[in-house]
């Protein structure tokens, strides 16, 4: 079973687009995979469906807010939104008719975004025959999950391990998951004549829809389990250990293979997708690999040089600045950024020196600094000096030009 794409991933946004950026990603994807556009081409066909499918969710504030919490088995299940497409709820009449309402019409905009009504059924399922689908009573994959976890930066800095308790989709225990109660069976649907489709429209437009009874299986369970409702399944308490690697970071995906929704009558479990957000440090700042620190200095540490305390993640790190060291100059330690996932070495770690100005100063502190700077020339404050250069040189070219 083919993993479904992430929603915003289909459309090219990030996870807080805005409605108009995500109406505009649909308007040019649905423009470059368009039918008409790219007549036999079954990938692009495939594509023009992934699209609407992943507006139709992300363009719903609603929908939206339930699949950013439980992604695609928000809708599992005939529970509405993107479950419907394949299965009974949206079919390409309603796809079309979006894709009209997104460039203007309505229901109108649709037959002119195809260009006319030719083609619907030999793009899109052909003729009347009996639509395909997978046998209803045999093994069916469960689905994938995705699961957001926040961590702390000293965690996914350093690793850990968590345990995740989360209500997943698991095979019915009473009907073993066919759905139906015990001694029921599987009828013809009287709706769609076990053609798993019916035609709709009118006059010279036919269109071909899956049938809304039966998903397009062409049966019906006859009488339904009463625990699970007719699903085949039933939502259960799962305890998973997790592995948080150290140097993950934020943004990342970890798969739990088998950890998904259980499968049905045989069928293999889905994957359980973690995806990490890491929150900020309240002492370093990331990029990649390398970490990044503010390293308060007194002025005459800096002027006189000597050892200053680097925090890195093996521990404090002694570092010699020169005498002279100004203000903001960054000292690089090799290594001592975040470890590899993959095995290799870590980042780098660059220290910034940030003076820090004396405050809360006793009469003796204030009579010493007087006395140095009685002794300080214009020589000990070269930036200074240079400074006051840049400036009478910039009055000097302002009063020749206003001269």
């Amino acid at each position: 079973m083919a993993e479904k794409r992430d929603y915003y991933e289909v459309l090219g946004v990030s996870r807080t687009a805005t409605a108009d950026e995500i109406k505009s990603a649909y308007r040019k994807l649905a423009m470059k995979y368009h039918p008409d556009r790219n007549p036999g081409d079954k990938a692009a066909e495939e594509k023009f469906k992934e699209a609407a499918e992943a507006y139709d969710v992300l363009h719903d504030a609603e929908k939206r807010q339930r699949y950013d919490q439980f992604g695609h088995q928000a809708f599992a299940n005939g529970a509405g939104g993107a479950g419907g497409f394949g299965a009974g709820g949206m079919n390409m009449d309603d796809i079309f008719s979006m894709f009209g309402d997104i460039f203007g019409g309505g229901r109108g905009g649709a037959r002119s975004a195809r260009g006319g009504f030719g083609g619907f059924e030999d793009i899109f399922g052909g003729g009347g025959g009996r639509a395909y689908r997978a046998d209803p009573n045999g093994p069916q994959d469960g689905d994938d999950m995705t699961f957001r976890l926040d961590v702390d930066f000293d965690e996914a800095l350093f690793g850990s391990e968590r345990t995740l308790d989360l209500d997943l989709p698991a095979q019915c225990p009473e009907c073993h998951g066919t759905g139906a109660a015990a001694g029921a069976q599987r009828v013809t649907c009287k709706t769609c004549g076990g053609r798993g489709v019916v035609m709709g429209g009118g006059g010279f437009l036919r269109i071909q829809q899956t049938c809304p009874t039966c998903g397009g299986e062409g049966t019906v369970i006859e009488k339904p389990c009463r625990k699970c409702r007719g699903s085949g399944r039933v939502t259960q308490p799962q305890h998973i250990a997790l592995k948080i690697p150290a140097g993950i970071d934020n943004g990342s995906r970890l798969r739990l293979a088998g950890k998904g929704a259980g499968g049905l009558r045989g069928g293999r479990p889905g994957d359980l997708y973690v995806l990490v957000s890491v929150r900020e440090s309240d002492l370093f700042e990331r990029e990649g690999q390398h970490l990044f620190v503010d390293v308060p200095v007194s002025p005459v540490t800096a002027a006189l040089g000597g050892a200053i305390a680097v925090p890195t993640p093996e521990g404090e790190a002694q570092l010699k600045i020169p005498a002279g060291t100004p203000n903001g100059k960054v000292f690089r330690l090799r290594g001592k950024g975040v470890p590899s996932l993959r095995g290799g070495a870590a980042g780098d770690l660059d220290a910034r020196v940030v003076f820090e100005v004396p405050a809360n100063l006793d009469r003796r502190q204030k009579a010493a600094l007087e006395e140095f700077q009685k002794l300080a020339s214009t020589a000990n404050y070269p930036e200074a000096q240079s400074f006051a250069n840049k400036t009478r040189i910039f009055f000097s070219h302002r009063d020749k030009l206003r001269k």
